[in-house]
């Protein structure tokens, strides 16, 4: 069993009673993405990839591989602080472009050179920094009243830097006056506001993408389990599906942990727990179908992506793969992905849950499930699980 990692007795008795633990790298060949390991010592760990994934992904995904690569070591650095000009990164069909107000510095020039080992690096100019873009964006909010329950209820950066998209429900007009003072381009989408997306019977440790109930009986999606710093074991999941200190249980009612830790500008919380492992659900609600979770990565526009909730398990759908990245995050760094193949992105239900890519026979953690938009069912928006390092200093659990 490839990526197996014994945690003592209670994980040997949960992988035994996996009875279709998804076999050993059906995508051979593939190179390795840049991803965040839970540890130095699991950075070598390999894991298992689902017979039922169509070739057309396949092919996508591992077109891509390099590309990550290149565009992981980049995002690092401007995460280590080194982001004056930073707009965007895109994977482009066979280059990695990096959106940059003005000159980057020597020294994101120096990993831009170690990028190009992996693949091509572009550099754009970019009219206007993501920093700048934030700034416009919160004066926006402040002018606009924007709030999820108001008539203008979003507001989408572009990740080339080339200005703002606000989302208002059908009929609201905008003050262009307000638009024009922010002093960057704007743009109006007339959509209705995203509805919360609030598997059957999990044990510890704990999974990623099986069923979560509240003690109010709402259904949610658990994300990864993950760690911190002090080994301290947890859930994470959507924010809004428990209130603070509620009891969070599994889809059959067993006692999984009181809601924790959590963030919900960013729509993230974390569930203590006694322990978790390095997996999820990926096949349909009964079959315990389930992926070793490598490491995590930042998100990308362009990216191919796949999501496994609960409620599109229910549907018998496994998980959902054919997600593009769009180009566009908003002011908490959510993100949005469109299904290609004409399915259903998300469903009620699928809040918390995993999303992630694949990656010669694991998955990365891309981020948790936030939200849908009724009338655009194509349209998933999550969380990306760099912000959740960021807020709670978590790690994939090992």
């Amino acid at each position: 069993m490839i990526g197996f990692t014994q945690e003592g007795a209670n994980s040997v008795r949960k992988h035994l009673r996996r009875r279709a633990v998804v076999g050993a790298l059906a995508l051979a060949g593939l190179l390795g993405a840049a991803v965040v390991p839970a540890s130095a010592a699991d950075a070598g760990k390999s894991g298992a990839s689902p017979t039922a994934r169509t070739t057309a992904y396949s092919e996508r995904e591992a077109r891509q591989q390099p590309l990550k690569q290149a565009a992981s070591l980049i995002r690092g650095q401007v995460e280590r602080g080194d982001d004056h000009g930073y707009a965007g990164i895109e994977l482009a069909d066979a280059e990695v472009v990096l959106w940059w107000k003005g000159t980057p510095s020597a020294s994101i020039q120096q990993v831009i050179a170690q990028a190009t080992a992996h693949a091509p690096v572009r550099v754009a100019a970019a009219p206007h920094s993501r920093a700048e873009l934030k700034a416009a964006a919160a004066h926006l909010r402040a002018t606009l009243d924007v709030r999820p329950d108001r008539p203008v209820h979003s507001i989408k950066l572009a990740v080339n830097g080339h200005g703002l998209r606000v989302l208002a429900e059908p009929s609201t007009v905008v003050a262009q006056s307000a638009l024009v003072a922010v002093g960057v381009p704007v743009d109006v989408v007339h959509r209705s506001a995203p509805v919360r997306t609030s598997r059957a019977d999990d044990w510890a440790p704990w999974s990623g993408g099986a069923d979560l109930l509240n003690s109010n009986g709402t259904r949610c999606t658990s994300g990864f389990g993950v760690r911190n710093g002090d080994n301290a074991r947890y859930v994470l999941t959507a924010a809004h599906c428990a209130s603070p200190g509620q009891a969070v249980f599994d889809g059959t009612w067993e006692f999984v942990g009181n809601m924790g830790p959590r963030h919900d500008y960013h729509d993230i919380a974390l569930i203590p727990t006694s322990n978790v492992d390095d997996q999820i659900y990926i096949g349909g609600l009964h079959d315990n179908t389930t992926a070793v979770v490598e490491g995590w990565d930042w998100v990308y526009a362009g990216e191919w992506l796949c999501q496994a909730g609960g409620s599109s398990a229910r549907e018998g759908h496994h998980q959902i793969c054919g997600l593009r990245v769009t180009d566009f995050v908003d002011e908490q760094d959510a993100v949005e992905a469109e299904q290609v193949d004409n399915q259903v992105a998300v469903r009620g239900g699928d809040s918390g849950g995993p999303v992630y890519s694949w990656n010669s026979g694991t998955v990365v953690a891309k981020g948790t499930t936030m939200y849908r938009y009724e009338q655009y069912p194509n349209i998933i928006g999550f969380q990306d699980f760099g912000t959740a390092t960021r807020d709670f200093g978590i790690w994939i659990a090992k």
